[in-house]
C-alpha cells in the first residue's frame, strides 16, 4: 500500500515586513485556491521537492525553515501525503509562474485561510499559520540584536558564546 501513496510537498510561504502575507495559488485546471505544493519527483527528498514546487508555483525563491506538519487525504482513490515547511520568500519574484497556476495572491493569514477551497488545508493553515508568523517575527528580532563586548557567557564555555555571537 505504501508504494501506492502519492507523495507531495509544499510550503506556508511568508513575505512582507511588519504585516506578513501568506501565499495562496489558484490552479488552472479547476480554479481552486490552494497552498503552493506539488508532487515529488522520483527519488526527490521532500524538502528539495517542497522548495522546487513552491518556487514553480509562486515565482519566488524561498528559504526553507522548519517543518510544520503534513496533511493526508485520498486523491484518485490513493492515499496522498503532503508535507509542509515554513518558508520565507525573497523580496521580488525571480521566475515565471508555472503554467498550471492562474494566480498568486499574498494575503494576511485570516484572508488566506478564507480564500483556500479545501477544508483540510483551511484547518491546517489556521492551526500552523499563527505559529509560522510568530516564529518568523521571533527570528527577525533575534537577528536585530547584536552582542555587546561586555556580554558574559552564562554557564557555557567562552567558545560556545563566541560561536553563538557570530551567528
Amino acid at each position: 500500500m505504501a508504494g501506492n501513496t502519492i507523495h507531495a510537498a509544499g510550503g506556508v510561504v511568508l513575505r512582507g515586513g511588519g504585516r506578513p502575507r501568506v501565499a495562496v495559488v489558484q490552479r488552472s485546471k479547476d480554479g481552486l485556491w490552494v497552498l503552493p505544493r506539488g508532487k515529488l519527483r522520483r527519488d526527490e527528498s521532500p524538502i528539495v521537492g517542497a522548495r522546487r514546487e513552491v518556487t514553480e508555483k509562486t515565482g519566488f525563491r524561498v528559504r526553507v525553515r522548519e517543518f510544520l506538519g503534513a496533511i493526508t487525504y485520498r486523491a484518485q482513490g490513493r492515499p496522498k501525503v503532503v508535507q509542509f515547511w515554513r518558508m520565507q520568500a525573497a523580496a521580488q519574484p525571480s521566475h515565471e509562474v508555472a503554467d498550471d497556476i492562474m494566480a498568486v495572491r499574498w494575503l494576511p493569514l485570516a484572508a488566506a485561510v478564507k480564500r483556500l477551497n479545501y477544508p483540510l488545508e483551511k484547518l491546517f493553515l489556521d492551526n500552523v499559520g499563527r505559529y509560522a508568523i510568530r516564529r518568523r517575527k521571533r527570528r527577525s528580532r533575534k537577528k536585530a540584536r547584536t552582542p555587546t563586548a561586555k556580554a558574559k557567557p552564562r554557564g557555557r564555555s567562552i567558545h560556545k558564546a563566541v560561536r553563538k555571537a557570530r551567528r
